[in-house]
This record gives structure tokens, C-alpha cells and sequence, in this order.
């Protein structure tokens, strides 16, 4: 009869929950697997990046930069803070989960109503109450709402550490673009400092012929022009150093005599090793994407816990203590109180205000899910774009190889024929000249296809792998 009872209760008290408005408008969220590149953007024939991919480049004083600024940059600090928040409400909600037990102990003087319930003795006179009692309380959690609770906190966890690892891709590729930016402005100053040899020599080879009657005056004021021109090129290139060598500083959080312990080091062509086929394995070792993608599930977890709070909450308390109201009493036998019994609460007049949660957990989960399928056809976009630029600099550097080489020719021809006396100076300065500028050429060219590496290194995610770890871990507590 009793578990009767307790059915038929039990039963009435479902019918009696606010009911739970449909969900009719879910946004669809971007399908992985559907996301490839255009047939012409090719990265490479195959591998993976690398975690560290500045490795590649194989320059220890980049390396040296990137770990100090990775353990001690104050660019983390902020990301780094909003991991231990994350981690505080992950925390709390996975304490709320648990058993809750509490002490409360009081001691009052009352004085009892002589026309009140309470007859004489009692009635009319002052009594002092002493209570000890021990309370325990433990939600049952029926329809999973603190589990859906904690599994959002979590989510928020992994979305934080996710924007960390982006953080450091980013911080490592802005060091590795300055410090490369700045070994390729010294060694262009080299360069331009042996042209500034060659035109000063041009330019006496001209007042030379001037004094003798055999050249005019326009070919001299051209070469002075063209020499206070490479002189601007140096005096802007020097003021490039300075600027870069301050941006790494920054970066690094370190003070005036860091950096002057860098040495040149000519750039290293190595071939980049990277997929040749874009796929959902790739594009889900983009942080920024998987942190996107946590905050999907988190919200889709808050949801969860917002249709939770429609049902019956049952919570099992107990409570344990001494009741007196003489203190001499007290510690008595007689005084023992005892209470266990389960609490059901049902909202029955409160539709209102859990449907407008519900409908705003929905709504953030669109959004989340809007902005998600955003990051997908940008992740897509910047490994094209990086891909393009790295196979348009490629094909430069391939043809100003051959114009290098051309202007080399042309060089060694100017020296033959000027031994065989049928070619004065000037000829062979030129086309040193010419060869310089090549080398020049060659030298930004270097420099642009390290930034297009930097970039489609981190376009592809920099070897970012998701923190499953710590997700199986903390979800088993």
C-alpha cells in the first residue's frame, strides 16, 4: 500500500511540472569532414606540424627566444588567469555535486506565551534552549542537472586551455616573424654596404671620365642619385633593426641589455613538411577551433541543465543532534534528536522564469554553434591563403634563382671581356651591381617565404593536440 502511495505521488508530481517548451529552432553546426581546400592550394606531400615548428627552421637562437618568452611572457599571464577561473568554477560546480554536511549549535533565553499554545509551567515563564545537531543533505541529482553543471564547467576548462595554447602559437609565430625580420635586415645592411662600395667606385669611375673629356655630366649626377638612394635604403633598414629588436624585447618582457648577445645567421631554405590534404583531423588541431568547439558542448551541457530544473529536485537530508532547554540537560539521553527523511521540490507556478533560462541557454548555444561554423570557413580560408603565399614565394624564389644566376654570368662575362680589354670598369661595376641586387632580392624573398612558413604553421593549429587528458581525468571524480 505504502509503495503505492508513493507511486501514485510520485506520478502526480511529474504531471505537475512545467512543461518544456520544444526546441524548434537549432542551428546547424559545420560538418568537419566537409571542409577541404581548392584544387589548387597544395601544402606538401605529407607529415604534420610540428608542436615546436620553429624547430624546422633550425636556428638555436630562436629557440632560446621562444622557450623564455613561453615560461615567463606577460602576454600569457592573461590567458594563464583565465584557466585558474575556469578551473574555480569547475571546482565549485563539481563541489556542489557532492554530500553536503553541516554544524549548527545555538544557545537562547525564550519566554513562553501564558495564552499561547504552550500550558503551564512552561507557559508564562523563561527557559533557556541549547541545541547541538549535525545536518547532512545529498541531492540525488535525478535528472543528471548538477552532472550537466559540472560537465559545462568542464567544457569551459578545455575552451580556456585551448585559447592558452593559441596564445602561445601566436606569441611564438610574432618572435619568430620579428627575430627573422630583423637577421634579414642585417643581412641585407651587408649587402647594401658592399653596394654602397661598388656605386662610390662607379661614381669616381664617372669624374674620372669627366675630367678627361670622355663622359658627361648627367651619367655622374645619376650615380650620385643612385648611391643616395642605397644610403636611404640603409638608413631605413637600420632604424627596421632597431624597431624589431624593441618588438622582441616586448615580447619577451626583458630589459635594455637583453638581446645584445644575438649573432647573424643566414637564412635556412628548408622544404616545409607539411599534409598535402586538408581533413577534420587537421583543422581540429586548430586551438582557437577547438576552443570553439568546447564552448558548443558547454552550452549544449547548460542546456541540459536548464530542462533539469522543469523536473521534481529530491533531496535526502538527515540531521543528528541534542535539544534542552535546561543546559544541565543537555548531554542527557532524553535530549537526542533524530531526523531522516527525503525533500521533493516542484515547480509548478514558476514556468516563466525556466522557460526564459531555457530559451537563453538555446540561444547561446546558436550563437556558440554561429560562431563555430564561422571559425571552420576561417580556418579554411587561412590555411588557403598561407598555402598560396607560400607556393607564390616559392616560384618567385625559384625564378629569381635563375635570375641570380643569369646576373652571375653576366658578371663573369664583364670580367673576361675587361681582361681581354674590350670592356672598361664600369661595365663590370654595373653588373656587380646587378648580381648585388639580386642577392638583395634574394634575401627579402627568404624573408617572406619564413613568414609565409610562420603563418601556415599556425594557420594548420602549430601542432595542437586537445586536452583529452585532462577531460577523462576530472570527468570520473
Amino acid at each position: 500500500m505504502k509503495l503505492s502511495l508513493t507511486v501514485l505521488a510520485f506520478s502526480l508530481a511529474l504531471a505537475g511540472c512545467a512543461s518544456i517548451p520544444p526546441d524548434t529552432h537549432v542551428l546547424p553546426q559545420q560538418d568537419l569532414a566537409t571542409a577541404q581546400l581548392a584544387s589548387d592550394i597544395h601544402l606538401a606531400s605529407e607529415g604534420w606540424p610540428a608542436a615546436q615548428w620553429w624547430r624546422q627552421f633550425q636556428d638555436p637562437q630562436l629557440d632560446s627566444l621562444i622557450a623564455q618568452a613561453l615560461s615567463a611572457s606577460p602576454g600569457l599571464d592573461v590567458a594563464n588567469t583565465r584557466i585558474g577561473s575556469a578551473l574555480a568554477a569547475f571546482d565549485y560546480q563539481h563541489a556542489e555535486r557532492d554530500p553536503r554536511v553541516d554544524l549548527n549549535a545555538g544557545v537562547n533565553r525564550q519566554r513562553y506565551s501564558a495564552n499561547g499554545l504552550t500550558p503551564a509551567p512552561i507557559g508564562g515563564n523563561y527557559y533557556n534552549e541549547a541545541t547541538v545537531g549535525v545536518q547532512a543533505h545529498y541531492d540525488l541529482d535525478w535528472w543528471g542537472r548538477h552532472k550537466a553543471q559540472i560537465a559545462a564547467a568542464l567544457g569551459e576548462v578545455n575552451a580556456r586551455r585551448a585559447e592558452y595554447a593559441m596564445a602561445e602559437q601566436m606569441l611564438a609565430s610574432e618572435i619568430a616573424r620579428h627575430y627573422f625580420s630583423m637577421q634579414s635586415s642585417c643581412a641585407r645592411m651587408d649587402n647594401l654596404h658592399a653596394l654602397v662600395t661598388l656605386q662610390q667606385a662607379l661614381v669616381a669611375d664617372k669624374e674620372k671620365r669627366i675630367a678627361n673629356g670622355l663622359g658627361v655630366n648627367d651619367d655622374h649626377l645619376s650615380a650620385q642619385t643612385r648611391l643616395s638612394l642605397i644610403e636611404q635604403q640603409i638608413a631605413l633598414l637600420e632604424t627596421q633593426i632597431v624597431t624589431e629588436r624593441e618588438a622582441l624585447r616586448a615580447l619577451l618582457g626583458a630589459d635594455s641589455t637583453a638581446l645584445t648577445s644575438l649573432q647573424p645567421r643566414a637564412a635556412q631554405a628548408l622544404p616545409h613538411v607539411l599534409p598535402g590534404k586538408l581533413g577534420m583531423e587537421l583543422l581540429a588541431r586548430r586551438p582557437d577551433l577547438q576552443a570553439a568547439r568546447w564552448r558548443v558542448e558547454a552550452s549544449l551541457n547548460r542546456i541540459e541543465a536548464s530542462q533539469a530544473a522543469f523536473y521534481p529536485d529530491i533531496d535526502l537530508g538527515a540531521s543528528i543532534g541534542l535539544d534542552a532547554i535546561r543546559l544541565g540537560k543537555l548531554l542527557e539521553a532524553g535530549s537526542r534528536t533524530l531526523f531522516v527523511g527525503p525533500a521533493l521540490s516542484l515547480p509548478l507556478f514558476d514556468s516563466g522564469r525556466l522557460q526564459a533560462q531555457l530559451n537563453g541557454a538555446r540561444s547561446e548555444r546558436n550563437e556558440l554553434i554561429a560562431d563555430y561554423n564561422q571559425n571552420v570557413f576561417n580556418v579554411v580560408r587561412d590555411v588557403a591563403q598561407a598555402g598560396a603565399r607560400v607556393q607564390g614565394v616559392e616560384h618567385q624564389l625559384r625564378l629569381q634563382g635563375e635570375s641570380l644566376r643569369a646576373s652571375e654570368a653576366q658578371l663573369r662575362n664583364a670580367n673576361s671581356r675587361m681582361k681581354q680589354g674590350l670592356a672598361d670598369r664600369a661595365s663590370v661595376l654595373n653588373a656587380e651591381m646587378t648580381m648585388r641586387g639580386q642577392v638583395d632580392l634574394g634575401m627579402q624573398l627568404q624573408n617572406q617565404r619564413q613568414n609565409a612558413e610562420i603563418n601556415l604553421n599556425v594557420a594548420l593549429g602549430g601542432g595542437y593536440r586537445g586536452a583529452s587528458d585532462f577531460a577523462s581525468n576530472n570527468t570520473t571524480k
